[in-house]
Order: C-alpha cells, then structure tokens, then sequence
C-alpha cells in the first residue's frame, strides 16, 4: 500500500495546496502513457479559444503544451513511453522509440480525472515502430489462389518497398483517455484507459491500413498491478516504479503499465483497391481477429506531474 507519509518528497511544503490538485498524493495518481502504447492521432485537440503559447522554465518545461490557458486544467502531464511490446495475435512489435502522452486534468472533488487535449494538439504522438519482418512478412502474394488475382498481387507489391510501420493513435477525443492515479499509485485496478487503433504504415497499403477504427476501438485498460487474463495468456504484473520530486513536479520513473486480456479486430482497407486480396493475407499473417488471452501490452517509461499554477509561474 502507498503511504502518503512517508512518500511526498521533503521539499512540498504545502502538502495542502498540492492536494487540491490531485486530491493527495495518496488518493489519487496521474498515469503513464503510453503509450503506447504505444502505443498515435491526436484526436481531442486544445479548442482554437484556448491555444497560446506557452515557456515554462527548469523542471516545468517538459509542460509546454499542458493547456494551461484552458481554466478547467489544474493539473500537467508529460509521460513518455520508452520501452516494452506490444503482441497482437501471432506478431510482436517491439516498441524501440519513444511514445509521448501529454496534456492536462481536471481533478474534481467527484474524484473524476478529467483528461484534457494538449494545447498542440498532439495529445498522443504519431511515434512509427517498424513491424518485424515488413512487408514480405504481411503480404504473401504465392497464397492467392486465383492465377489473375496473384499476378496483380506480385506487380504492385513484390517491387522492393518493404519497410511496414505500426503507429498507435488515439481511436477518441482526448477526454476518453481514462485515468485513476491512486490506482497507478497503489499498483491496483485500471491507471489508465486508452481506446487506440493501429495504423500500418507502407507506400503500398494504402493510407486507410488499420487495426481498429474510431467506432471500433482497441480498449486498452493498463495497471500498474497484476492482470487476471482469459486463457491461454498467464497473470503479468506491472510497476508504478520509483516515486521522486523535482521541485513540485511528481515524478514515477521505471513504471511499467500492462494488459494482457484486450481483443483485437481485424485489419481493414490494406492495399487502397486491392484490400479485398490484401485483408485476409494481412489478418492470416498477424492472426485476427484475435480473441482476448492472445495479446499483451507491456508499455515502460516515465511519467511527470505538476500543478498548473507551478507551471505558469515558472514562465
């Protein structure tokens, strides 16, 4: 269990003023991201109304586009994804570059966390990680069965443009983003929410190559705790990781978020005209749809929280 006491950096002299943004450090956490997952569209954009542009200075300045000039944000967050995989039917993707979820919240005496669209715009960023095995590993034209249909196959995707790329992106406004701190903290429950799809990424599949859609999303219920899966995947834990302060900015550094118990569809709109061939070969080399028990995601990285307040006043 975390213990607020024994916890809360030396250097918060105010405990009070902190908790009114996060209702304690004991009750409530921000969460990791990501994600990313990924785990990378940002949907949920800052309104016209409220983008500025903001320098937030020394430990702050990672908070540049937390939506300060937006009156409900009481609350930055800055968390990077810098390690871990995602599994997905029989492919794994490793995540080898870094996944940024920024923005702010709104905590609110109901102890409902409100995300809140960072003032960019770019709420989660379109971060490409390279597919294992590309394109050849996707699309095997020789599986066609029809001599026409195969031929037409091999010319347009058998020409050297081999290189495929999984992006993960928002599947939602900003505000479906789920976050439960305490959770994060105490390393129980759901810290957080995202509701992504994946985009494959090639010259040759087309712009509308996805895993998941808006409607349909990919749920991604992430804990720091231990999951309970379907069968045949086995219980995983995670980590909120170790606990730090930079002036008033809460730091987590190590956390490891985790779900190993989502489902995921089957991809759609792979090869622009030629999806109706290129579907099935994609969804037979990556195994979907895949039911829950057959995919893991395992995002690690680090995470920053700090007052709005804090944040404008280091201007």
């Amino acid at each position: 269990m975390f213990s607020c006491a024994l916890s809360a950096p030396s250097n918060w002299h105010n405990p009070g003023k902190w908790g009114n943004m996060i209702k304690g450090i004991c009750r409530r956490t921000l969460f990791m991201g990501v994600a990313i997952v990924a785990p990378v569209i940002a949907l949920g954009s800052a309104s016209p109304a409220f983008a500025a542009e903001h320098h937030p200075t020394g430990p702050y300045a990672v908070f540049k586009d937390c939506p300060l000039a937006n009156p409900a944000a009481n609350g930055c967050v800055y968390a990077l994804t810098e390690g871990g995989e995602f599994i997905v039917g029989t492919s794994t993707v490793p995540i080898k570059h870094t996944l940024t979820l920024q923005g702010g919240v709104h905590v609110t005496e109901s102890g409902v966390d409100e995300f809140i669209a960072a003032e960019n715009g770019e709420t989660l960023s379109k971060t490409p990680q390279a597919v294992p095995g590309g394109l050849a590993g996707l699309v095997k034209c020789y599986e066609i069965s029809n001599i026409i249909e195969r031929v037409a196959c091999e010319l347009v995707f058998e020409n050297g443009l081999t290189g495929v790329n999984a992006t993960t992106e928002l599947a939602g406004p900003a505000s479906s983003i789920g976050l439960d701190l305490n959770n994060l903290i105490e390393e129980k429950g759901t810290a957080i929410t995202l509701p992504v799809k994946v985009h494959l990424e090639n010259p040759l599949l087309g712009s509308e190559c996805y895993i998941g859609s808006n409607s349909k999303p990919i749920p991604l219920p992430l804990t720091t705790g231990t999951t309970s899966p379907p069968a045949p995947n086995k219980p995983i834990s995670g980590s909120r990781g170790e606990l730090t302060s930079e002036e008033f900015v809460l730091v987590t550094r190590g956390n490891v978020l985790v779900n190993n118990s989502f489902a995921a569809p089957e991809a759609q709109g792979c090869g622009g005209l030629f999806s109706f061939l290129i579907d099935p070969l994609v969804n037979a080399k990556l195994g979907l749809p895949s039911s829950a028990g057959h995919n893991t995601a395992i995002l690690k990285g680090a995470l920053k929280l700090a007052e709005t307040s804090r944040v404008k006043e280091s201007e």
